[in-house]
């Protein structure tokens, strides 16, 4: 997969997404990273311990998050992605489902748009993206809960979101999809979906997991969002062995050692 100037083996190893939140409200780090000099050395942390990629976000999506205006969230990331392009050879993504946001972004410097809403927000989003010949993050959503056929919804709501993005001609070598885990769905459907992650091998395109800290880890091991590491490692381990590609976490060297350890014992034949 291409994302930016880099290029990304998918099948032959897994990559790290580091989460740089700029926001004061984000479930797990709000607050930490919005002034430049913490998001910069937060950034060169998340490099030194493995980070393939920085996914930068001005906007909360947690339960009950408050929508902010496109120019905030501009005002928020579009200087820290401009920052940390000039300062580090890294991939930039910008977390946002909206094409205003998006644009600006990319104007910055970013080189993946990774969109919660797999395109279906902003019907602007997929232009913008090919326009500019960016990669992209496909992930599942729905604002409703209403599934008849659980899983084979999942698939079907997936690939509206791929079929979009390539009707706007998006390059097929530049898409990821993301099942979704923690977005429409209860705790028994994310542990599901945890379980047949292969079924996202469909489109033959690179699979990124976010499960980093999540209620599915807090419900099922009933601790708060400060004590869900271990928890979230054995989701990263088990989306490798289901062939996930990209992890996107706020703890990059454990899940980073985590995985690489994983990787080399699926490795040997």
């Amino acid at each position: 997969m291409i994302i930016g100037n880099k290029s990304f083996e998918t099948g032959k190893a897994p990559y790290i997404m580091g989460i740089l939140n700029v926001t004061p409200d984000s479930f797990s780090d709000g607050g930490q990273h919005n002034t430049m000099d913490t998001a910069l050395a937060t950034t060169e942390k998340m490099i030194a311990e493995g980070a393939a990629i920085i996914d930068v976000g001005g906007e909360s999506t947690r339960p009950g998050y408050t929508k902010i205006s496109d120019d905030e969230e501009i005002e928020r990331t579009a200087p820290i992605i401009e920052a940390i392009k000039k300062r580090f050879d890294i991939a930039v993504s910008l977390d946002t489902y909206k094409s205003g946001v998006a644009e600006a972004g990319i104007q910055a410097g970013a080189d993946l748009i990774n969109d919660i809403w797999g395109l279906k927000y902003d019907d602007r989003m997929a232009g913008v993206i090919a326009k500019y010949d960016k990669a992209c993050c496909l992930m599942h959503n729905r604002d409703n809960v209403d599934y008849k056929d659980y899983l084979a919804d999942v698939v079907a709501d997936l690939d509206e979101s791929v079929n979009m993005a390539l009707a706007a001609g998006i390059d097929r070598n530049k898409i990821m999809v993301d099942p979704g885990i923690g977005f429409a769905k209860d705790l028994h459907q994310n542990l599901l979906l945890m379980n047949n992650l292969e079924l996202l091998h469909k489109w033959n395109l690179p699979i990124l997991l976010g499960t980093s800290r999540k209620s599915m880890i807090g419900l099922t091991l009933d601790l708060p969002v400060t004590e869900r590491e271990e928890g979230t490692i054995a989701t990263s381990v088990l989306g490798l062995v289901k062939g996930c590609d990209f992890f996107r976490v706020h703890n990059v060297e454990a899940n980073y050692r985590a995985l690489k350890m994983t990787y080399a014992m699926l490795s040997v034949r």
